[in-house]
């Protein structure tokens, strides 16, 4: 009897042991750090990711990018079909919205005094090709660019997907292309007029009173007042960021990988979307929204009593140079 006992208490034990063992198994399996076999039949993708952030494979061409099999750009590839197209919508349609609101509300700006027929030089014709050869860069970059953001989703359902590929792959040959003429000439802008932008004591004043835009108070300013400063630094520094990233983006992996093409795609997307939302301001007080603004770029001219309401520092400074600094208008101004 005592025999059986023991027996019994001895395969009880032994039971009891295999118990401990076989639970304690898996919690120390749970214990151990995960370690992926991307090379194991049967690999969930997530599981990839988690453990190494690019997945290559072998290739023989010279092309090292070539082997990439899985890389970075879940988080990329979001912001670009969802966050981009939520902020330039939201500057351009915004600027856009208070333009239209703004001018239903003040108007053109006139010449309280009206034209006195008598006209000086604003800008020759050496700053007239340069302004007027970047604006053209820009208004066909913008609208290209614009294409890539809400092409798709805005002009394909209008003109079909044929047209919708022929116009994009244009696009895309006008928007690489003319992008080095632009950059050309924000550098000669950055050249030509940058003695001229630096901010000083006169632009506090102007910001102070608004610029006259609100009312009939117009600040005296120099060449450029506050206002056109703020401009030229958005064109020169917006430019050359556009520039930078977007070569970046044209001449891949030669600067930096796959990462960094898209750090320079994003930044060159909301960098446009906003330069383009200032542009837009600026496109409006140089036609509708300011009477004799157009005909410094148009003609290199302006009127005398246009210069005096906006700028009558800088008219002094001309007109202290002799009779040379107003002249008759329909004679030489150059």
């Amino acid at each position: 009897m005592a025999g059986l006992l023991a027996q019994a208490r001895f395969i009880v034990g032994a039971l009891a042991l295999i118990f401990v063992v076989a639970m304690a198994a898996p919690a120390s399996a749970q214990q151990q750090p995960l370690s992926t076999n991307p090379m194991a039949s049967s690999v969930k993708e997530d599981q990839l990711l988690q453990q190494m952030r690019i997945i290559d494979g072998r290739v023989s061409i010279p092309d090292r990018q070539s082997r990439n099999l899985e890389q970075p750009g879940r988080d990329w590839r979001q912001f670009q079909q969802q966050t981009l197209p939520w902020i330039a919508g939201i500057a351009i349609l915004g600027v856009l919205a208070a333009l239209v609101v703004f001018y239903l509300t003040r108007g053109m700006v006139k010449i309280e005094r009206g034209r006195s027929g008598r006209v000086v030089v604003r800008f020759n014709a050496l700053e007239r090709f340069v302004h007027w050869m970047t604006a053209t860069c820009f208004i066909v970059l913008a609208l290209s660019g614009l294409n890539i953001t809400f092409g798709k989703t805005l002009l394909a359902p209008v003109i079909g997907l044929d047209a919708f590929a022929a116009w994009s792959q244009w696009a895309k040959y006008a928007h690489n292309y003319l992008s080095f003429p632009f950059t050309i000439g924000v550098v000669l802008i950055l050249l030509l007029w940058v003695a001229g932008n630096i901010p000083n004591k006169v632009d506090v004043e102007w910001v102070k009173r608004c610029g006259g835009i609100l009312g009939s108070d117009h600040p005296p300013a120099q060449r450029f007042n506050a206002g056109q400063k703020l401009i030229y630094w958005v064109v020169v520094l917006g430019g050359l960021a556009s520039a930078v990233t977007g070569y970046l983006l044209m001449f891949p992996f030669y600067a930096t990988g796959i990462e960094g093409m898209q750090t320079a795609q994003s930044v060159h997307g909301i960098v446009a979307a906003l330069f383009i939302a200032v542009m837009l301001g600026h496109i409006y007080i140089g036609t509708i929204g300011m009477e004799g603004a157009f005909e410094a770029m148009g003609e290199g001219t302006v009127d005398e009593n246009w210069a005096r309401q906006h700028h009558a520092l800088w008219l002094e400074d001309e007109k202290s140079k002799g009779p040379a600094g107003a002249t008759p208008r329909g004679a030489p101004a150059e």
